[in-house]
């Protein structure tokens, strides 16, 4: 039996080690855990947990790492001595119970790979393990597989705030030194996978390696492009094309050599998923392998229904392979396009944009999106948001360390970066409507094509980038949103109300950020 004593626990029940994809649904199904959909998916519920908690996710303070981490809000302290507390009460807790165990690696490029091992306590956690970071097939690497990292992802297990000074009964921990993170009281899986792209948020940038929550994908020539973006904007559904390869669709790391993925599958919202405008997806719903978080489906026929759901996020978590079209080493040359997402939920921005190399960093840095519904608790309809990176709950270390990387190897390689509203038009949520999603891929297409090489542009007066005037596929009106909000002067006023959102969030970064930079943002008068 494998030895589970350095993550602290000791005296489990039977150790499920590495159990194939047909052993774990049938352990999940027996559990009572998870159901067999029409076609094969396996089918789970995550309770009140349906998307990541927040407040609930702490860093140990500790000397290993006190002087490298961004504290605040997003990086909460938490004293080495809860950790331990924490730890010593989830192994008492797991004590003759069974455990399963997946080893695994995050990390595409073999030079900057972690091995990683997932404890669960579920069969259906291991299985989302098992799918979301890269397997390893040889017998002999995992005969003396020896993890960088521990997971430990027990929901049955809750906290008690009063005497854990965590902040709920959920809690998701990080100890950097220790090299640990122990997950409890929520059954979201996403906690798995963000745990460990934090991880490699804090590992990689010391290496000069930046990491990116974005997806990426490469053309039959070699050309790849990065899609920025939180939750909900678009970066899988717009990456995945059946022309071009995917190389991940929501963790990227950018060296010397190009681009890898940081994972081996992808994890899709699933609501009101389209077969005509996201088919490489939506046949992933259909195929054994897939683990579906909250979907709504027919009790006799097991038929599933994604147009209803009691969340906005439901999930389906699939390995890459399931697409039609990727890249078998997921890595690729160093980008030529960047797209950086945003879901406006003012209707102020347009649908494209091209932004100079300071403004990619200043809206890098500011990372402006709306919060989509049910991807955190508590958020009932989208919320404008600034998350610094594009991911600043899982950004460790200060975004200027990210924006300064990403800022040399934009020089470096003389990478064109665009603005995308994936957001509203016509006014604001509940007055405009949400761009279709065939526009997005067509201002994409049109960046990729070199279409809007020597289009015309106009700038735009408020936030200073520039703007086309045309796109194939695109109502030109559409491309100056001023004109197709019904009052023109609303739409002035709204526009200045988000520039000024813009500033006061970066407030907080113009001491370290510098003048030029600062310069890049908007104008307010």
């Amino acid at each position: 039996m494998v030895d589970l004593s350095h993550a602290g626990l000791t005296h489990v029940g039977t150790v499920h080690h590495n159990l194939s994809t047909g052993e774990l649904y049938e352990h999940a199904v027996r559990n009572g855990e998870a159901q067999i959909g029409h076609l094969g998916p396996l089918m789970v519920g995550t309770g009140k947990y349906t998307g990541r908690s927040a407040n609930d996710k702490f860093v140990v303070d500790d000397p290993v790492s006190h002087d490298d981490i961004w504290w605040g809000e997003v990086n909460r302290p938490f004293a080495p001595a809860d950790f331990e507390q924490v730890l010593y009460g989830l192994g008492s807790y797991l004590q003759n119970r069974d455990v399963y165990v997946q080893d695994c690696h995050a990390g595409a490029d073999p030079e900057h790979r972690i091995d990683v091992r997932v404890i669960t306590e579920h069969a259906w956690h291991s299985l989302f393990a098992r799918t979301m970071f890269i397997r390893e097939f040889d017998p002999d690497v995992l005969a003396d597989f020896a993890p960088d990292w521990t997971v430990v992802h027990c929901p049955g297990f809750h906290a008690e705030p009063s005497r854990d000074n965590t902040h709920s009964e959920a809690f998701i921990l990080l100890d950097l030194g220790r090299r640990m993170v122990v997950i409890g009281g929520t059954s979201y899986a996403g906690e798995i996978k963000k745990a460990i792209f934090t991880v490699m948020n804090h590992l990689l940038p010391k290496k000069g390696v930046l990491s990116l929550h974005s997806s990426a994908n490469v053309g039959r020539d070699g050309d790849s492009a990065v899609f920025f973006g939180l939750s909900g904007t678009g970066k899988t559904t717009l990456s995945t094309e059946a022309d071009r390869a995917m190389i991940g669709d929501d963790e990227i790391a950018w060296d010397d050599k190009g681009i890898f993925n940081i994972e081996g599958g992808c994890y899709a919202k699933m609501i009101r998923l389209s077969d005509t405008a996201e088919p490489e997806i939506y046949r992933t719903t259909r195929r054994f392998g897939t683990v579906l978080e909250n979907v709504t489906f027919d009790p006799d026929t097991h038929r599933i229904d994604l147009d209803h759901a009691t969340t906005e996020n439901t999930r389906g978590a699939y390995p890459l392979t399931h697409l039609d079209n990727v890249d078998p080493t997921s890595m690729a040359d160093h980008p030529r396009h960047i797209f950086m997402l945003t879901a406006d939920a003012f209707g102020i921005l347009p649908p494209i944009a091209r932004l100079t190399p300071e403004q990619a960093r200043y809206h890098f840095i500011s990372g402006y999106t709306a919060k989509v519904a049910g991807t955190e608790r508590g958020v009932k309809e989208p919320q404008t948001t600034f998350s610094a990176c594009f991911g600043a709950p899982f950004m460790p270390l200060h975004p200027t360390v990210y924006a300064d990387l990403l800022g040399d190897k934009i020089d470096q390689h003389d990478v064109q970066v665009w603005l995308i509203n994936t957001g509203w038009v016509g006014g604001p949520y509940g007055v405009g409507e949400r761009f279709p999603i065939s526009t997005s891929r067509a201002v994409i297409r049109a960046a990729i094509d070199g279409d809007l090489d020597d289009v015309p542009t106009r700038t735009d007066p408020t936030f200073g980038f520039a703007v086309p005037t045309h796109v194939p596929g695109v109502a030109d009106d559409q491309l100056d949103p001023r004109s197709t909000w019904d009052d023109p002067d609303a739409y002035d006023d709204a526009a200045h109300d988000l520039a000024a959102r813009f500033v006061k969030n970066f407030d907080e970064f113009t001491d370290v950020a510098g003048a030029d930079l600062v310069a890049a943002g908007p104008h307010l008068d």
